[in-house]
């Protein structure tokens, strides 16, 4: 029989000893070598163009290339040919973007001419997924009208998608942060994870999924690896960040990035996740490439 003093002195070691191995699962800055690359490649990843401006589309490309990063998105399409000549895939195309979308039905033309748009784009640079969202709320619009909303225009593009052969991937974004305009985005609509997979089921086709935003989801919903367990057959897309702050994926932020990187690696997931945060680091290459030592489960 244990006393009391002993049964807390063991319960405090074994929660010293959780602590400590959750925090051995982050990597600090200076646990990966200036010249350590992509090696494993179980995960194939790729990385957001707007995070690394004003560094130019094609020397990031090289830097890619260098590293072991197979993708690349958000840039100009006018980069495309370079970057693809120096053997990089256009992991992603951009369509109306998060501010303009179907919520409101004034948009719907505009949001499938730019829908249609992106998808020959996609078919033209062999890419998989055109991103979409779902807009801002607008006053005189409720949730229920602008869900509506938002399959009714998904549903008026989602046959030329299947057609070509192309996703239309929905992105969750938080609605919590307001200290920078790409950190989070107040009134959006689809701030709730489950609701857009909602609205996903109620398009109703195979080329309509989820663009899991690792970091919108931890802030918005959590439980990120049961999510993406749950909803691993929907999710067409993954975007990373650190949390708080939306920056690098080190040992100063809370989400446990390897331990997500194995289990989206069990469901058997062959897209691409992509590195999506802002670096803080003097270093922003080698902030890319510690994230991708660190995705390199």
């Amino acid at each position: 029989m244990l006393t009391r003093r002993e049964m807390l002195g063991t319960l405090g070691t074994a929660v010293f000893a959780g602590a400590a191995s959750t925090v051995a699962a982050q990597v600090p800055r200076d646990h990966v070598k200036p010249d350590a690359r992509i090696t494993n490649g179980r995960i194939r990843q790729s990385v957001m163009g707007w995070c690394f401006k004003p560094m130019p589309a094609v020397e990031l490309a090289k830097h890619c290339r260098d590293i072991g990063i197979e993708g690349i998105e958000g840039i100009s399409a006018d980069d495309y040919p370079a970057v693809r000549k120096l053997g990089l895939k256009i992991s992603l195309i951009s369509s109306h973007g998060f501010a303009k979308g179907p919520f409101n039905p004034a948009n719907h033309e505009f949001c499938i001419q730019k829908l249609r748009e992106s998808i020959d784009l996609a078919v033209e640079v062999n890419c998989r997924n055109v991103i979409t969202f779902t807009g801002m709320r607008e006053p005189g619009i409720d949730d229920e009208q602008g869900a509506k909303n938002c399959v009714d225009c998904f549903k008026q593009v989602i046959g030329y998608a299947e057609k070509k052969k192309v996703n239309l991937v929905l992105e969750h974004l938080n609605s919590r942060d307001n200290s920078h305009p790409m950190k989070g985005h107040p009134g959006y609509f689809g701030d709730d994870v489950d609701f857009c997979v909602e609205l996903i089921n109620r398009v109703g086709s195979d080329n309509m999924k989820l663009l899991f935003d690792i970091y919108h989801v931890q802030i918005m919903n959590g439980d990120v690896i049961r999510r993406i367990r749950q909803y691993k057959d929907l999710i067409g897309h993954y975007h990373t960040a650190g949390n708080p702050g939306r920056c690098e994926l080190d040992e100063n932020q809370e989400i446990n990035y390897p331990e997500i990187m194995r289990e989206i690696v069990k469901t058997g997931y062959k897209g691409f996740v992509a590195q999506e945060f802002i670096p803080t680091w003097d270093d922003p290459v080698a902030a890319l490439r510690h994230a991708a030592v660190v995705c390199d489960v």
